[in-house]
């Protein structure tokens, strides 16, 4: 084979020998004659780099296939050669639907090397890969206030524990039935986080999330590791919430790191600005990493349920049991009655950047986005704002929203998220969030922002390879490797508000 060969062979990469389209790995040039295993295809237009060709012929009403599933149906007659994108592929989706309990036995794995990371033990005890103090507070009213307080106590303590940090929202008050449920449940949740070694909680005095309320529905808080007033009562807020931080601090900073076996890792599975390479570099090897992870014994946890529209047979077909599909059944169908009701298609994406990514229609972003849950088992379903419990493959409900979905994943008991991208962002949360770009372009353009180049991939690394290069970068982050995000001081939380504002 010629060197011009070679590399017209490496232009462009189906998934599944019953696809209808390949995935371009560079620019295409109209006339450019491309070699397939053998079967000469003529690009008959320029086609971007991520987007997809045509390598089979598809008739107008026929559904078109990528990973070996209906991505769309064509519209019109598509040709070898064909760019295929939105101007001639439509989404299939509609509205609710039926399924069947159809399980298939769980895939069999090779023996799992015993690993462990460098982490904190809770009285609870699970398991925290950072000693932090969180400044949470029960209303949008305060939420200055907890930035200030984390501000001057970042100043005044450093270097006693791994920080202090502020996570602000605009909620907890005018809020009315599960819209103001969702807000306390999701601050009770990550008050009681393993990553915070302390928290202060503030709360104002007159909203409708009250502070009592909050922690008389949450009782597995450590109290002796929290703090907590309403700022209307005290003369000064800031003095008062310094005082409260250093007391924390005296306790989280006699805090070690100790191993502690992968089991009991959380890792929260999330795609963000997802591109035609999302589905065939990083969301497959994270799949690798979540399929390690819970072969290990620990729990990747998978959400994102508007992105699950249209590859809900993939997850579903891999419950662990017939209570645990009837729960994922009931969370994907209520997500898409939330959009029904709302007067929203279902199919309302992929967004403006997916789609000049190359991902034409959501049933393409979703197959492409639940490879991030590997193979594993289904074994829990999670309603907004609950926490992990048993080991292993977790569906949490949760909108596709980077920061809404990751707090969620935070909430959840996430102690990594890994975050795969090809447009690139750089927001961070509450938990270390590893960025992996699915492309090199974008690894190379944005080293601030990206942590791992899953384009790799593409050059000549095998996915099992760049597994176990990545599996090591999640288990040094869990023992204390900073990321890029929290680096960048990148470090939000967002809350799904889901009902009416008084």
């Amino acid at each position: 084979m010629t060197e011009t060969t070679l590399a017209q062979r490496e232009s462009i990469h189906p998934v599944d020998p019953r696809d209808h389209v390949a995935t371009a790995l560079r620019d295409l040039v109209a006339g450019e004659i491309l070699d397939l295993h053998g079967q000469p295809i003529t690009a008959r237009v320029d086609i971007p780099k991520g987007h997809k060709i045509a390598i089979r012929f598809a008739s107008a009403g026929e559904d078109v296939l990528k990973y070996g599933w209906p991505i769309g149906r064509a519209v019109v007659d598509i040709a070898v050669g064909d760019h295929v994108h939105v101007h001639n592929v439509h989404t299939r989706l509609e509205g609710v639907e039926g399924y069947s309990f159809a399980p298939t036995a769980p895939e069999p794995h090779g023996e799992v090397p015993a690993r462990a990371f460098d982490g904190y033990r809770r009285k609870n005890g699970r398991a925290g890969t950072r000693n932090e103090i969180w400044v949470l507070c029960t209303v949008g009213c305060v939420a200055n206030t907890a930035r200030r307080i984390a501000e001057k106590a970042n100043q005044r303590f450093a270097g006693r524990v791994d920080g202090v940090f502020a996570f602000p929202h605009p909620f907890g008050c005018s809020q009315l039935g599960d819209d103001l449920s969702h807000t306390r449940k999701l601050i009770a949740a990550l008050a009681s986080h393993p990553n915070a070694g302390g928290v202060l909680l503030l709360g104002l005095g007159c909203e409708n999330n009250q502070l009592k309320a909050l922690l008389d529905s949450a009782p597995e808080i450590d109290r002796d590791r929290l703090r907590s007033f309403t700022t209307q009562m005290v003369e000064d807020e800031l003095e008062d919430g310094l005082a409260a931080v250093e007391a924390l601090v005296e306790i989280a900073e006699r805090d070690r790191r100790e191993p502690i076996p992968v089991s009991e890792l959380v890792v929260g599975l999330k795609c963000g600005g997802s591109d035609g390479f999302s589905g065939v570099t990083a969301n497959p090897l994270v799949g690798r990493i979540a399929d390690k992870v819970a072969d290990a014994g620990g729990t990747p946890v998978l959400t994102e349920i508007p992105e699950v529209f249209g590859a809900e047979n993939v997850l579903l077909q891999r419950a662990a049991s017939r209570e645990i599909f009837d729960e994922a059944v009931g969370v994907i169908d209520d997500f898409k009655r939330y959009f029904i009701d709302n007067n929203q298609p279902i199919y309302e994406n992929p967004s403006p950047g997916n789609i000049a990514g190359g991902i034409t229609t959501l049933e393409e972003k979703s197959l492409g986005a639940v490879q991030k849950g590997g193979r594993a088992q289904l074994v829990e379903v999670l309603r907004y704002g609950e926490k992990v419990g048993p080991h292993g493959l977790t569906l949490l409900e949760a909108p596709g929203n980077d920061a809404v979905s990751s707090t969620a994943l935070t909430a959840a008991g996430a102690t990594v998220i890994l975050f795969t991208t090809g447009r690139g962002t750089p927001l961070g949360f509450p938990a270390p969030t590893l960025k992996i770009a699915s492309n090199s372009g974008l690894a190379q353009r944005k080293p601030g922002w990206i942590d791992f180049d899953a384009g790799q991939v593409l050059d000549g690394v095998s996915m099992e390879d760049a597994a176990d290069r990545l599996m090591d970068l999640v288990v040094d982050t869990a023992s204390g490797k900073a990321t890029k995000a929290e680096l960048n001081g990148e470090r939000e939380i967002a809350i799904w508000k889901s009902g009416v504002t008084l």
